[in-house]
């Protein structure tokens, strides 16, 4: 059995278990309340258990975690010996691996556009259900002919052409009307300003490299660069959807385990849940409901608990509330809100001592071995044995060069696909909605045969689908640095069950 993570100490240690970790959790307060210590605390908990953690970094702070801590810092000093800890507290570093969307502190993180799929694209472009609509037959127009959607360019390419060929595509696919092409090509255009041509393209990120495990055994901590993906909230948090989404697809059922395969921590939690359309949250609450069986545990930390839908927060067992401030009525309905989240306590006043707690201190109530949520108690967070605060981006630097995977992403590969089909070495006329002549259509659809051949054959070396799952094209090409992968490129987990709802 693996020992349980000490999280805080009142008159004794309260702890988290690992085998109820993934039946996930909350860590809430206001700014410079003890989250991120918090954070930082459970992360390595997790790591020296040899469970590899995923986390975003929205301040630059937490790349302390690469670093061990030490005495220097007089107030983890001064709480380790008020809690009583110098003998046995230990200060050590976890292995740790940067990822950066744009590549600059970090691995650089990206997918591609069939993998995002058509619903987390709408949601990212916020296109209106018309806009959604089109975007759905440019997908499937793509997939018919065998066409690879990888990046911002091929699904522009894709547009134009579904735009020329529109009334050819109505009998069998519905309306695409120019209005709605135009929308989608200027929300593009956005996504691009932002940073999105950088998201989407090839070498797609392989999610077993989050599932590493670093020296003595400990879990990798991947560390996403967080703080300029800020600036675009609508890509951050639909690259965390995609990403929960897709390690649902990915993980096998594991059931109840020892431990968590995998932890992830979602921070700015709100970003997630603002202005959500309804199918969808639905979806994110049964993924979240689900995924536990595939020994993943994900973690919402915000500032406020009405941050998250009632029918998510109900799904999450472990919970620690740092201090909330009651300066005015919405303000006064979070900390009520708050104290009726938790096992009540009879020795203690939960609503009152919320806005009383110091730094560092918070209520905490965990899952027992039965499963039953702790009655809620105050303590002081333990403090974290490695670095408090960021790294130097010369150490930062080191780390990256020294992964496993430094080199497997840093270029980008820009094969034929879609654009180049469309718009390069087969001419647009070459196309068979156009009535070009019998040569040039004879090739173009044998590029059709030989991407589906290309399909098919990755699918049938995979396995059989999972239930609902649209297999599209061959996922990307063998990487280097020995970490090859031959897929397929998959309709996300929130398209399959979408359109089971629909």
């Amino acid at each position: 059995m693996a020992e349980p993570i000490l999280i805080g100490k009142s008159t004794h240690e309260i702890q988290l278990l690992p085998k109820m970790a993934n039946r996930h959790g909350l860590v809430a307060g206001a700014t410079g309340t003890g989250k991120t210590v918090t954070l930082q605390r459970m992360a390595e908990g997790f790591s020296r258990l040899g469970v590899p953690v995923f986390l975003a970094d929205v301040k630059g702070d937490l790349s302390g975690l690469s670093r061990i801590g030490s005495d220097a810092n007089a107030k983890v000093a001064a709480r380790i010996e008020q809690l009583g800890l110098k003998v046995s507290f230990e200060y050590s570093p976890c292995p740790v691996a940067f990822w950066d969307v744009f590549g600059e502190q970090g691995h650089p993180v990206r997918t591609t556009i069939s993998e995002m799929g058509p619903l987390l694209l709408s949601r990212l472009l916020e296109l209106n259900d018309t806009q959604a609509g089109v975007l759905q037959i440019a997908f499937k127009v793509a997939d018919d002919n065998g066409l690879l959607l990888l990046d911002l360019k091929d699904l522009r390419a894709m547009l134009q052409h579904i735009s020329s060929i529109a009334k050819e595509l109505t009998a069998e696919y519905g309306n695409v009307s120019a209005a709605s092409v135009g929308a989608i090509q200027r929300g593009l255009l956005r996504l691009e300003e932002q940073g999105g041509d950088k998201f989407f393209g090839e070498p797609a990120l392989n999610l077993e490299d989050f599932l590493q495990v670093g020296p003595k055994g400990r879990g990798v901590i991947n560390i996403l660069a967080a703080d300029r993906l800020l600036q675009s909230p609508q890509l951050y948090s639909t690259f965390l959807l995609w990403m929960l989404s897709e390690l649902f697809e990915s993980l096998p059922e594991v059931g109840d385990v020892e431990k968590p395969k995998i932890v992830f921590f979602f921070d700015e939690a709100h970003l997630l849940f603002n202005d959500t359309p309804k199918p969808l949250l639905e979806k994110i609450e049964q993924v979240v409901r689900l995924i536990r069986s595939k020994g993943v545990g994900v973690y919402f930390v915000t500032q406020n608990p009405l941050d998250v839908p009632d029918t998510v927060l109900a799904q999450l067992g472990n919970r620690v509330q740092h201090a909330l401030r009651a300066f005015t009525p919405r303000d006064q309905k979070a900390v009520a809100a708050a104290a009726q989240t938790f096992r009540q306590n009879p020795k203690l006043d939960v609503e009152e001592a919320i806005t009383q707690l110091g730094v560092g201190e918070a209520l905490v109530s965990f899952l027992d071995e039965k499963g039953t949520p702790t009655v809620v108690e105050r303590a002081f967070v333990v403090p974290p044995g490695t670095l408090i605060g960021p790294i130097t981006p010369e150490q930062r630097k080191a780390v990256i060069e020294s992964s496993t995977v430094f080199g497997v992403y840093e270029k980008m590969i820009d094969r034929e696909s879609a654009y180049e089909i469309l718009k390069g070495k087969a001419a647009p006329d070459s196309l068979p909605a156009t009535g070009d002549t019998a040569a040039k259509r004879a090739e173009f659809e044998r590029k059709q045969a030989e991407a589906k051949a290309a399909a098919e054959a990755a699918a049938a070396a995979k396995g059989p689908k999972r239930d609902g799952v649209v297999v599209s094209v061959a996922k990307s090409m063998a990487r280097s640095v020995g970490t090859a992968v031959v897929g397929i490129i998959k309709r996300g987990i929130m398209d399959t069950l979408f359109k089971k709802s629909r």
